[in-house]
């Protein structure tokens, strides 16, 4: 994937693979938009916010080599949705069962913080990737940007006009038959988890909850 249209996001992207963290000082860096990774036929379609400096721009996968993957990763290991706890590299065995991980925005932005502008600029991306998700049931927003990169793709990608509910954990919005369901998870970021704002247990409840809604529908209480 080659992209270039958001000019402050190319240059830091780009920066931080040159520069690198002297951790990683003997890595190659990916430095490029980061593709989405997982299980093309999944039900579950989980949307992060954006790649982190160190993480996904280095790794090149989603979600890979930094603590809010090790994080979700090993929820979505204990829920049954990964083939192992740990994503560290391209590479290192991991597969997803039923899920599918992206991003709403694909290039790392300065202080995990994206432009309004960036993010319109890469809505397009996303809604062509769901729109190739044929068998999604599920979109879980982890945090309340990508939950509203979600609610701007549902009028192109379902004719419906943009979903009124604000983000919050475990908020589940139905789009209407034959359609996935929309739901909302606090960011695995070590902004929640080490706060406790977010725990294993919440998410994998969660994760669970929805699951379960497939055979019979998004009753009963949210995770929390």
């Amino acid at each position: 994937m080659v992209c270039r249209r958001c000019p402050r996001l190319v240059s830091y992207r780009e920066r931080v693979a040159r520069e690198k963290k002297k951790q990683f000082r003997n890595d190659t860096y990916w430095g490029r938009p980061v593709p989405g990774f997982g299980d093309p036929n999944a039900r579950l379609v989980l949307v992060g916010l954006a790649p982190a400096a160190h993480g996904s721009n280095r790794t090149g996968r989603v979600f890979t080599g930094d603590r809010s993957a090790e994080f979700l990763v090993g929820a979505l290991h204990a829920a049954g949705f990964a083939s192992q706890p740990q994503s560290t590299r391209r590479g290192d065995g991991l597969r997803y069962d039923d899920a599918y991980l992206t991003a709403a925005v694909r290039c790392v932005p300065p202080d995990n913080r994206p432009t309004p502008s960036e993010k319109a600029a890469c809505l397009p991306y996303l809604s062509r990737e769901l729109r190739l998700l044929t068998r999604a049931r599920s979109l879980l927003a982890l945090g309340g940007f990508a939950w509203d990169a979600l609610r701007d793709s549902v009028p192109e990608l379902y004719g419906l006009p943009r979903p009124a509910e604000e983000f919050a954990h475990g908020r589940c919005v139905p789009l209407g038959a034959g359609r996935p369901m929309l739901w909302g998870s606090y960011h695995p970021s070590p902004q929640n988890t080490n706060t406790g704002k977010l725990n294993t247990r919440m998410l994998v409840e969660l994760l669970d909850h929805i699951r379960a809604s497939w055979t019979r529908g998004p009753t009963g209480p949210a995770a929390r």
